[in-house]
């Protein structure tokens, strides 16, 4: 049966979290991936944004995991995740440029088997395979100032439009727009297009990407301009997350870098420079 990846992925996406001693504490969102590991068993990879690890300065975060009871409820279920060593070194690995973060986790049983199959992140030729393009609807996940669906701990579905153009080559376009709010908490939160949102038209004509749907990338942050919000994100690309959880397993070989100027958008290179990377 073909999943329906927006169900999944709340099943997968977590909140990210770590009390600051004075009432306060630091949140973001992460999602979980399944990939072999080096010796061929899978493993449970939790991707966020980087900065969101790295804003948390304590040796442990807390990872919103959740509990299925027997009557059909749901029961927020947090545990400890190590993040740095008694040096506060750095225990996660990140993209040598783009604002990833991969960490491998033992999750609890049913938080493995609800991680998403590597190879639902989009490739390069994805977007194509599916005529992705401006204008169309993508769906996000994440846990906007904190605030989560329910007290089990679920994130908030939200959606917007694709608002740039064009959307690959990633090596050339890293980065995409998507139009919608982004508060504090959002980052790190997975965006992606799933085969129920019949009414995009969103249809593969290639194997290029599974048939229920895609992840095409992780918000990392929100627009800014003049220290004013324009409610647009900034999604990078899925390609960065792969090559992310491919440098688990050792450095990745270098590749040809592809130099391109992006089209003219009213305020978009200076607000991407300016844009505050939100927690």
């Amino acid at each position: 049966m073909v999943m329906d990846l927006a169900v999944e992925l709340i099943h997968a996406t977590v909140q990210l979290e770590q009390p600051l001693g004075d009432g306060t504490r630091t949140v973001g969102t992460g999602f979980l991936i399944s990939t072999p590991g080096p010796d061929g068993a899978p493993r449970t990879v939790l991707v966020t944004a980087n900065h969101v690890l790295h804003k948390m300065q304590q040796p442990e975060a807390r990872i919103g995991y959740r509990i299925s009871n027997p009557d059909g409820s749901w029961s927020y279920a947090p545990k400890p995740l190590k993040i740095r060593d008694k040096d506060g070194a750095e225990l996660w690995t990140q993209h040598p440029s783009r604002d990833v973060a991969a960490i491998v986790v033992k999750a609890p049983p049913e938080f493995a088997r609800a991680a998403i199959p590597l190879n639902y992140l989009a490739g390069d030729d994805t977007f194509d395979a599916w005529r992705v393009g401006a204008g169309n609807e993508m769906m996000a996940l994440g846990f906007p100032r904190g605030l989560s669906a329910n007290s089990a701990g679920f994130p908030i579905l939200r959606s917007g439009r694709v608002a740039s153009y064009p959307l690959g080559p990633a090596a050339a376009f890293p980065t995409f727009l998507l139009d919608f709010s982004v508060f504090p908490g959002n980052s790190g939160g997975p965006v992606f297009v799933s085969r129920a949102q019949n009414a995009t038209g969103l249809t593969p004509i290639s194997d290029a990407a599974p048939g229920s749907g895609f992840i095409a990338g992780l918000l990392t942050q929100q627009v800014e301009l003049n220290n004013e919000r324009l409610e647009i994100g900034i999604v990078t690309h899925a390609r960065y997350i792969r090559e992310t959880i491919a440098l688990l397993q050792g450095p990745l070989p270098l590749a040809p870098a592809i130099v391109a100027e992006a089209p003219p958008v009213a305020g978009a290179r200076a607000a991407a420079a300016q844009a505050s990377a939100q927690e």
